[in-house]
């Protein structure tokens, strides 16, 4: 009963949490103030810690094929960029990283950033296709080549300061792999037992 009232609200929350994620973006880019606001708590190191691990929960809802939870998990993952407070201290590295990403958002927008920028979206679409199709090598294959897209752009443009990114999606793509394959297997044996 409770999974059916869930199922005929999902796309309604869906569009809920798409709208909010675009207007949460469309903050970020007009209003200057919360943009520094959001990238100064972004220092906190935490909050690179736990921003692989949203990849878990949409992994989850995209093999449940649950829309509210598929945008939910991106909404969260946006915002977690200032879940935590600013640090008193701050490294150097993780200073000018963060510098060079909001030069790069706030900078000039041509055809290669754009490109570059839609490998984003056009990823979580195949990583979500993947589970939602239940194929979890190609599911986990895009997890690798996410991570390993972030950590290269990252060194690419922030030069020495984009290492500094590499120990977190390392980490973040460990745990991921380890918890989608182990969450995979026991959804697919459930599954099995119940046509049992």
């Amino acid at each position: 009963m409770k999974n059916e009232k869930l199922k005929r609200y999902d796309k309604s929350l869906a569009i809920v949490f798409g709208v909010s994620s675009i207007l949460f973006i469309l903050l970020m880019a007009v209003n200057t103030g919360f943009f520094d606001w959001a990238f100064t708590r972004h220092q906190n190191q935490l909050s690179w810690y736990i921003r692989p691990l949203f990849l878990i929960p949409f992994c989850f809802f995209s093999y449940r094929r649950s829309w509210a939870g598929i945008f939910g998990t991106i909404f969260l993952l946006l915002t977690s960029m200032f879940w935590f407070p600013a640090p008193v201290a701050v490294d150097d590295q993780v200073r000018a990283f963060l510098q060079m990403e909001k030069d790069y958002l706030t900078g000039d927008w041509g055809l290669t950033k754009i490109l570059i920028s839609l490998l984003i979206p056009v990823s979580l679409t195949v990583l979500s296709m993947a589970l939602w199709k239940r194929s979890l090598w190609l599911g986990i294959s895009v997890l690798v080549f996410m991570a390993v897209a972030k950590m290269l752009w990252s060194v690419a443009f922030g030069g020495t300061s984009g290492k500094s990114i590499i120990l977190p999606a390392i980490i973040g793509l460990i745990i991921c792999i380890a918890l989608v394959y182990v969450g995979f297997k026991k959804l697919e044996k459930r599954k099995k037992s119940t046509f049992i």
